[in-house]
Protein backbone atom coordinates (compact mmCIF):
# COMPACT_ATOMS: atom_id res chain seq x y z
CA UNK A 1 0.00 0.00 0.00
CA UNK A 2 3.08 2.38 -0.05
CA UNK A 3 2.62 3.03 -3.56
CA UNK A 4 -0.92 4.47 -2.69
CA UNK A 5 1.05 7.37 -0.83
CA UNK A 6 3.51 8.07 -4.33
CA UNK A 7 0.69 7.98 -6.58
CA UNK A 8 -1.29 11.13 -4.19
CA UNK A 9 1.13 14.00 -4.68
CA UNK A 10 -2.18 17.09 -5.11
CA UNK A 11 -1.97 20.04 -3.51
CA UNK A 12 -3.53 19.52 0.06
CA UNK A 13 -5.89 22.40 -0.05
CA UNK A 14 -8.69 20.82 1.13
CA UNK A 15 -9.38 19.23 4.80
CA UNK A 16 -10.80 16.54 5.77
CA UNK A 17 -12.58 16.00 9.18
CA UNK A 18 -11.69 12.47 10.74
CA UNK A 19 -13.87 11.27 13.21
CA UNK A 20 -13.83 8.21 15.91
CA UNK A 21 -15.59 5.17 15.55
CA UNK A 22 -18.21 6.77 17.49
CA UNK A 23 -18.84 10.03 15.64
CA UNK A 24 -16.64 11.99 18.33
CA UNK A 25 -14.52 14.37 16.07
CA UNK A 26 -10.59 13.31 16.54
CA UNK A 27 -8.30 15.57 14.73
CA UNK A 28 -8.35 17.48 10.87
CA UNK A 29 -5.82 16.77 8.38
CA UNK A 30 -5.22 16.88 5.22
CA UNK A 31 -7.48 15.63 2.22
CA UNK A 32 -4.71 13.76 1.03
CA UNK A 33 -4.12 11.61 4.54
CA UNK A 34 -7.86 11.32 4.38
CA UNK A 35 -7.67 9.37 1.00
CA UNK A 36 -4.75 7.47 2.22
CA UNK A 37 -7.25 6.18 5.18
CA UNK A 38 -9.80 5.68 2.69
CA UNK A 39 -8.17 3.26 0.45
CA UNK A 40 -6.16 1.74 3.09
CA UNK A 41 -9.27 0.80 4.63
CA UNK A 42 -8.39 2.29 7.87
CA UNK A 43 -11.22 4.46 7.39
CA UNK A 44 -14.97 4.51 5.70
CA UNK A 45 -15.93 7.92 3.55
CA UNK A 46 -18.78 9.18 5.35
CA UNK A 47 -18.70 13.02 2.97
CA UNK A 48 -17.07 14.29 -0.01
CA UNK A 49 -15.52 17.18 -1.29
CA UNK A 50 -17.17 18.16 -4.58
CA UNK A 51 -14.32 17.38 -6.26
CA UNK A 52 -12.47 13.84 -7.97
CA UNK A 53 -8.71 13.16 -7.71
CA UNK A 54 -7.46 11.28 -10.49
CA UNK A 55 -4.19 8.78 -9.81
CA UNK A 56 -2.80 6.68 -12.58
CA UNK A 57 -5.43 3.85 -13.61
CA UNK A 58 -8.15 5.30 -11.09
CA UNK A 59 -9.94 8.27 -9.37
CA UNK A 60 -11.58 8.79 -5.95
CA UNK A 61 -13.78 11.27 -4.37
CA UNK A 62 -11.86 13.79 -1.80
CA UNK A 63 -13.04 12.87 1.21
CA UNK A 64 -14.56 15.86 3.48
CA UNK A 65 -15.20 13.68 6.68
CA UNK A 66 -14.32 9.97 7.08
CA UNK A 67 -15.09 7.51 10.33
CA UNK A 68 -12.43 5.23 11.52
CA UNK A 69 -13.61 1.16 11.23
CA UNK A 70 -11.77 1.09 14.64
CA UNK A 71 -12.44 2.97 18.03
CA UNK A 72 -9.57 4.54 19.71
CA UNK A 73 -9.63 5.32 23.00
CA UNK A 74 -8.50 9.16 23.48
CA UNK A 75 -7.65 9.20 27.70
CA UNK A 76 -8.08 12.56 27.77
CA UNK A 77 -10.09 15.80 27.13
CA UNK A 78 -9.27 17.84 24.67
CA UNK A 79 -9.30 21.50 25.16
CA UNK A 80 -7.94 24.35 22.92
CA UNK A 81 -4.52 25.84 23.76
CA UNK A 82 -4.30 30.21 23.70
CA UNK A 83 -2.67 30.54 20.71
CA UNK A 84 -2.77 33.94 18.45
CA UNK A 85 -4.71 32.01 15.79
CA UNK A 86 -6.97 30.15 18.20
CA UNK A 87 -8.22 34.02 19.45
CA UNK A 88 -8.92 35.32 16.07
CA UNK A 89 -10.69 32.25 14.95
CA UNK A 90 -12.64 32.70 18.17
CA UNK A 91 -13.48 36.06 17.48
CA UNK A 92 -14.05 35.63 13.92
CA UNK A 93 -11.23 37.76 12.97
CA UNK A 94 -12.70 41.16 14.59
CA UNK A 95 -11.47 43.64 16.63
CA UNK A 96 -13.70 43.58 20.00
CA UNK A 97 -13.69 46.71 20.60
CA UNK A 98 -15.01 48.06 17.10
CA UNK A 99 -15.57 45.87 14.43
CA UNK A 100 -12.95 46.32 11.98
CA UNK A 101 -10.43 43.74 11.14
CA UNK A 102 -8.12 42.24 14.18
CA UNK A 103 -4.82 42.57 13.61
CA UNK A 104 -3.58 42.41 17.25
CA UNK A 105 -4.12 40.53 20.12
CA UNK A 106 -4.98 42.30 23.54
CA UNK A 107 -5.58 41.63 26.82
CA UNK A 108 -8.71 43.47 28.57
CA UNK A 109 -7.16 43.84 31.61
CA UNK A 110 -3.28 44.86 30.61
CA UNK A 111 -0.74 42.56 32.53
CA UNK A 112 1.23 45.64 33.47
CA UNK A 113 -2.67 45.63 35.97
CA UNK A 114 -2.68 42.54 37.15
CA UNK A 115 -4.25 40.76 33.51
CA UNK A 116 -3.61 37.39 33.03
CA UNK A 117 -2.81 35.94 29.73
CA UNK A 118 -5.89 33.83 29.86
CA UNK A 119 -8.86 32.99 27.46
CA UNK A 120 -11.55 35.25 29.59
CA UNK A 121 -9.01 38.10 29.24
CA UNK A 122 -7.68 37.84 25.56
CA UNK A 123 -9.40 39.37 22.47
CA UNK A 124 -8.54 40.63 18.87
CA UNK A 125 -8.02 44.16 18.31
CA UNK A 126 -7.59 46.35 15.43
CA UNK A 127 -4.85 48.33 15.83
CA UNK A 128 -6.10 51.41 16.28
CA UNK A 129 -8.30 49.98 19.02
CA UNK A 130 -5.20 48.80 20.43
CA UNK A 131 -3.19 51.71 20.25
CA UNK A 132 -5.56 53.80 21.60
CA UNK A 133 -5.83 51.19 24.70
CA UNK A 134 -2.80 51.50 25.55
CA UNK A 135 -1.97 49.96 29.38
CA UNK A 136 -5.46 50.77 30.15
CA UNK A 137 -8.70 48.59 31.08
CA UNK A 138 -11.80 49.35 28.80
CA UNK A 139 -13.08 51.32 31.17
CA UNK A 140 -10.31 53.63 31.33
CA UNK A 141 -9.59 54.32 27.87
CA UNK A 142 -13.41 54.90 26.66
CA UNK A 143 -13.50 51.42 24.61
CA UNK A 144 -16.65 48.82 25.08
CA UNK A 145 -16.06 45.20 24.53
CA UNK A 146 -18.94 43.99 21.27
CA UNK A 147 -18.44 40.90 23.27
CA UNK A 148 -17.19 39.05 26.51
CA UNK A 149 -14.34 36.84 25.72
CA UNK A 150 -15.02 33.26 26.33
CA UNK A 151 -13.80 30.34 26.94
CA UNK A 152 -13.97 27.96 23.57
CA UNK A 153 -16.32 25.13 23.97
CA UNK A 154 -15.81 21.12 23.43
CA UNK A 155 -15.02 20.87 19.65
CA UNK A 156 -13.70 24.33 19.21
CA UNK A 157 -10.79 22.74 18.18
CA UNK A 158 -12.04 21.82 15.33
CA UNK A 159 -12.60 25.25 13.68
CA UNK A 160 -9.01 26.15 15.01
CA UNK A 161 -7.64 23.40 13.21
CA UNK A 162 -9.64 24.03 10.39
CA UNK A 163 -8.49 27.68 10.15
CA UNK A 164 -11.87 29.01 10.83
CA UNK A 165 -13.47 27.92 7.54
CA UNK A 166 -15.22 24.16 8.35
CA UNK A 167 -16.77 22.37 5.27
CA UNK A 168 -20.34 22.65 5.43
CA UNK A 169 -20.42 18.22 5.76
CA UNK A 170 -19.07 18.89 9.28
CA UNK A 171 -21.93 20.74 10.91
CA UNK A 172 -23.88 17.80 12.10
CA UNK A 173 -20.27 16.48 13.82
CA UNK A 174 -19.10 19.32 15.68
Amino acid sequence: MRSISRLLRFPAVARTLVLNASNEPLSVVAARRGVVLVLRGTAECVATHDERWHAGVFEIDVPSVVRLRRYVNVPYGRSVPLSRRAVFTRDRFRCQYCGGNAENIDHVVPRVQGGQHRWDNVVAACRRCNTRKGGRTPVQAGLTLLRKPTIPGRFDWVHVAAGGAIHATWSQFV
